[in-house]
């Protein structure tokens, strides 16, 4: 069995016991230098120190056997279908209470505004405030709704209920419609 090797690389140059015979057959296209090295005829029988001088060395090279166990790890390829539910969930609750806190704070924006028309406002009624307070009513069903549907905290809600009664009575005290009674019983005690 005569197998032919060119020179490559060092690695080529180690060869195996189990070869009967070797012949290097030199490619000058390749590596220019190596051109007075003619073919090479040998056989196993002879002697490693042989060719222990010089460019040419032989060693018998020992690879263990190796088992080897391929795994693939496959890329994540979607979400599993509990959390695509989940997701789904979870998107549609933001979109809907989003539209509850923004129409908490549409109604609660109408009702400041016309509060504050109304405060501005140097011959203003007493009558007038009872359009704002359906204003008021409607913010309050708003703002319970929101609580009820859990979009809004209970304590946020009757903070925001609170903010507004305040901000009518605050109207209602700067034109004279209304006196704190507390307040003035605390003034003169």
């Amino acid at each position: 069995m005569a197998t032919s090797l060119h020179f490559l690389s060092p690695s080529c140059l180690t060869v195996t016991s189990k070869l009967k015979t070797l012949s290097l057959n030199n490619n000058s296209s390749s590596h220019p230098n190596l051109t007075a090295y003619s073919s090479l005829s040998f056989s196993t029988n002879l002697s490693h120190n042989v060719f222990s001088k010089g460019p040419l060395t032989m060693s018998t090279l020992q690879r263990p056997i190796r088992h080897s166990v391929v795994c693939e790890a496959a890329p994540p390829t979607k979400k599993a279908d509990s959390a695509a539910k989940r997701a789904r969930q979870a998107e549609k609750r933001r979109i809907y209470n989003k539209a509850k806190k923004s129409e908490v704070r549409t109604r609660m924006r109408k009702v400041l505004e016309s509060l504050d028309g109304l405060k501005k406002k140097p011959d203003a009624q007493a009558e007038e405030v009872i359009s704002i307070e359906k204003l008021i009513a409607e913010a309050y069903s708003a703002i319970d709704k929101a609580v009820k549907a859990g979009s809004l905290h209970r304590n946020t809600g009757a903070r925001r209920k609170s903010r507004l009664a305040r901000r009518k009575k605050s109207v209602e005290i700067h034109h004279g419609w209304y006196t704190p009674t507390a307040a003035a019983e605390a003034t003169t005690a």
